[in-house]
């Protein structure tokens, strides 16, 4: 409750335009919290919806940290960007990929979400949703026309991420099931020309094995 209230009160005191740089940090605080109260009233008072902290971090990517959904949500309707990059090239819209954020990813989907935007590693939002083992992050975003077989500055691929990074458990067989179906290349290999396949079987992953040689795959 105290912490509430301070925010809100943070909030009453910055309603000033003129205040655009303090507005801002109330805004980010309230985003990061999930105080609607306390973001309806910055924003009431002009806060400027995409201001950032140190780190390049907006409001709604903070928001996006703490799976704040319905904060994300006021905020992507005041217009905040899905897009905005912090210093290490998050986004919103890659975070949510790369966390399992699945809520908030719909909403920046919905907002406009730059598919070919890639992460520090070179890669979409897909090839860690992948990694991470988000069935349904994964499930979304082949939904749309993001790229199946971008390949990352690993050299890898999502199904590659899935195979290598991955445990070889059910969670990864249905993601590796979902990427295949949707047309992933089951014979794109990595830098050292090692392809799905070769991984999956030197892992021991045979179930993951047996559904990439169906699909295609070769050693």
């Amino acid at each position: 409750m105290r912490r509430r209230a301070t925010l809100t009160g943070l909030a009453a005191g910055v309603a000033s335009p003129a205040r655009g740089q303090d507005a801002g940090a109330a805004l980010r605080a309230a985003a990061a919290a999930g105080d609607l109260a306390a973001l309806e009233a910055v924003l009431a008072g002009g806060a400027p919806v995409d201001s950032r902290d140190e780190r390049g971090r907006t409001a709604l990517l903070l928001a996006t940290h703490a799976d704040r959904i319905d904060a994300a949500a006021r905020l992507i309707r005041a217009g905040a960007d899905v897009n905005a990059s912090d210093d290490i090239r998050d986004t919103p819209f890659l975070y949510a990929g790369a966390e399992g954020r699945l809520a908030i990813l719909r909403l920046t989907l919905a907002a406009g979400a730059d598919l070919r935007s890639t992460n520090r590693y070179g890669g979409t939002a897909l090839i860690p949703a992948a990694h991470h083992g988000h069935v349904e992050t994964v499930r979304a975003l082949l939904a749309t026309s993001i790229d199946v077989d971008h390949v990352n500055r690993l050299g890898w691929t999502a199904l590659l991420e899935a195979v290598i990074l991955g445990d070889g458990g059910p969670v990864y067989a249905q993601i590796v099931d979902l990427l295949l179906a949707h047309g992933a290349n089951p014979n794109l290999a990595d830098r050292d020309g090692r392809a799905p396949l070769a991984h999956a079987r030197s892992r021991g992953f045979d179930i993951i094995a047996t559904r990439i040689e169906a699909a295609g795959g070769k050693p």
